[in-house]
């Protein structure tokens, strides 16, 4: 999995060791991090483009994030698409919980699923929370969602 900064600028290490080195650096400045883990996708024609973000927020002191983005031919109902987001989050969220977990860091997995059951979304946000929280993450949905609604929505090209 390739994965970049905000800017553009690869990650020369996998994602693992990328975090780990991350959390040293930050823990050893003296920050107090939080981060949160989110999905965003959009259908273009016959491909789905997914991006992945891992934002690492500093109290007091902003923040910033690294991204991945796949693409994927298959067809999803709005359903299932929300719930491929989720399970994206939570497959990179679980490889890294180790690390949060070491150097005791908070971490939310965000889902772009609306509360509000006028949308099509909100299909998907009983068993979005049900699979976050069955793993044992914290679970934000929109509009606290931020990681997926704002950060990984600007990282889908």
């Amino acid at each position: 999995m390739l994965w970049r900064t905000f800017n553009g600028e690869p990650l020369d290490k996998p994602i693992y060791e990328a975090v780990e080195n991350t959390l040293r650096r930050e823990t050893d400045a003296g920050h107090k991090l939080k981060v949160c883990i989110g999905t965003d996708s959009q259908v273009k024609g016959s491909e789905t483009e997914y991006a992945t973000v891992i934002v690492f927020l500093r109290s007091g002191r902003g923040g910033f994030m690294y991204i991945h983005n796949e693409r994927s031919n298959h067809a999803l109902g709005i359903k299932e698409r929300m719930l491929t987001e989720v399970a994206k989050s939570i497959d990179i969220a679980y490889q890294l919980c180790p690390l949060f977990n070491t150097y005791q860091v908070d971490m939310e997995v965000h889902a772009d699923i609306n509360t509000n059951p006028q949308f099509k979304s909100n299909d998907a946000l009983r068993e979005a929370m049900g699979y976050i929280m069955g793993m044992g993450f914290a679970f934000k949905a929109k509009p606290e969602a931020f990681a997926s609604s704002s950060c990984a929505n600007k990282a889908v090209n």
